[in-house]
């Protein structure tokens, strides 16, 4: 099969070295692919959001399979356009994308196919938004309503950080995609993702991992893209599988199909396990990053037969996935500055040498000199990660790894696991 892998970061790179270690894949073009991806595949310079380039590229190379990486791409309408050419995509429609690229339209979304959530309220206007403060309790959960990578939302304490957040948000610091506010009721309770497989008709729950969005140490700082994950994780027991798949997965995909969007792809489920149950948080309608990489390192099963499987209308033909009886953990190295203004073009050493088995650096936002000098050039650097029969024994492995890397001026956090390791 000839193979389009579409995206830049952590994640392409661990869907790459899954894709290209299928007997089933003979090609494997990636745009624009980073460094890291490079002795995986063929690397294109066409831009994740360059849908008519990436239509070209798919025609250029026969593609058998398109596979959507981050959601830019998917709000951009490219499996639209591949669709209206017969060409099999993994990743949702646009007007299916909308249950990440904006949290008002899945905030209803919620309310119309009874998805459990938490209270909110949407508001275009700060001054409006500001006073429905009144509403709710803190600690507030203030949110951009479209993509911000990871960053828009706050958390706050206390009623002048909450306006606060309101105004920047507002104001303009996410651009249009903080146009509007949505106001949030803070759901108690321990936050997990878990995610799904659709084709339009059959689901299939594809694994689930714990992320820590905060950028330091003990959950302190501001919320991050995600600095780090593990997998598999003890809260998701057989009930709170059964429960989110359930009452959030399958209600999503029988919600947006009969709102005229059949979901082709990977439905990403960040939600509380409250005391009243699983209750959502949001929806990516891609998989996680970082924890598409502890996915992929846990995967024993082909994962080519499954992309194309819900690309293709065929994944009620598929066993459940096979897993590892093994522990994944991934540490993020970021840049300096990062989330609110990273620093790049640091010169990174180290992160290319052999680690030993089960240890595996995937790269996120490096670029490559002429001479071969390998650079940071965005907010999340570098994803480390390993794998062994114990958490405990992946984290000293991976942090071990961390420790033979430089990032001058990077950072990473000490506690990834916390929940499960103390």
């Amino acid at each position: 099969m000839n193979i389009l892998l579409v995206g830049s970061g952590g994640r392409e790179h661990a869907l790459a070295w899954k894709i290209a270690a299928s007997p089933l894949c003979s090609r494997l073009v990636i745009a624009p692919g980073n460094p890291g991806m490079a002795e995986l595949g063929e690397l294109r310079a066409v831009k994740a959001v360059d849908v008519p380039g990436l239509v070209a590229l798919a025609q250029e190379i026969a593609a058998d399979l398109v596979v959507i990486g981050p959601e830019t791409t998917v709000e951009a309408g490219l499996a639209d356009a591949l669709a209206a050419i017969a060409v099999p995509c993994f990743g949702p429609v646009a007007q299916a994308g909308q249950l990440e690229s904006s949290k008002a339209f899945t905030k209803a979304f919620t309310d119309r196919h009874d998805l459990p959530t938490s209270a909110y309220a949407v508001y275009e206007d700060a001054a409006a938004a500001k006073a429905g403060l009144s509403a709710f309790q803190p600690p507030y959960v203030i949110k951009a309503d479209g993509l911000a990578a990871g960053k828009g939302v706050v958390i706050a304490q206390d009623l002048a950080t909450a306006e606060a957040a309101i105004d920047d948000t507002i104001g303009g610091r996410f651009g249009a995609a903080g146009a509007r506010v949505v106001i949030e009721e803070f759901l108690e309770g321990e936050i997990g993702s878990l995610f799904a497989l659709c084709d339009g008709k059959t689901a299939m729950v594809f694994g689930g991992a714990q992320d820590h969005k905060r950028a330091y140490d003990g959950e302190q700082g501001p919320n991050t893209g995600g600095m780090g994950t593990y997998s598999p994780a003890p809260i998701f027991t057989p009930d709170l599988i059964d429960e989110t798949r359930e009452r959030l997965a399958e209600r999503a995909f029988d919600g947006i199909a009969a709102e005229g969007a059949p979901y082709q792809g990977v439905l990403f489920v960040e939600l509380m396990a409250t005391k009243d149950g699983p209750k959502l948080v949001e929806f990516n309608v891609r998989f996680g990053d970082p924890e598409c990489q502890v996915l992929m390192l846990r995967l024993e099963s082909d994962l080519v037969p499954y992309l194309l499987a819900c690309a293709t209308g065929t994944l009620a033909e598929l066993p459940p996935p096979v897993w590892r009886d093994e522990a994944a953990i991934c540490v993020v190295i970021a840049a300096e500055g990062y989330p609110d203004a990273p620093k790049i073009g640091a010169v990174i050493t180290g992160a290319e040498q052999d680690f030993g088995d089960d240890v595996v650096v995937f790269h996120a936002g490096t670029a490559r000199d002429a001479d071969g000098t390998l650079r940071a050039s965005g907010g999340r650097v570098l994803n480390v990660c390993a794998r062994a029969a114990t958490l405990r024994e992946a984290r000293d492995k991976a942090y071990g790894a961390v420790a033979k890397i430089d990032l001058p001026g990077g950072f990473h956090r000490s506690d990834i696991g916390w929940r499960v390791l103390g």
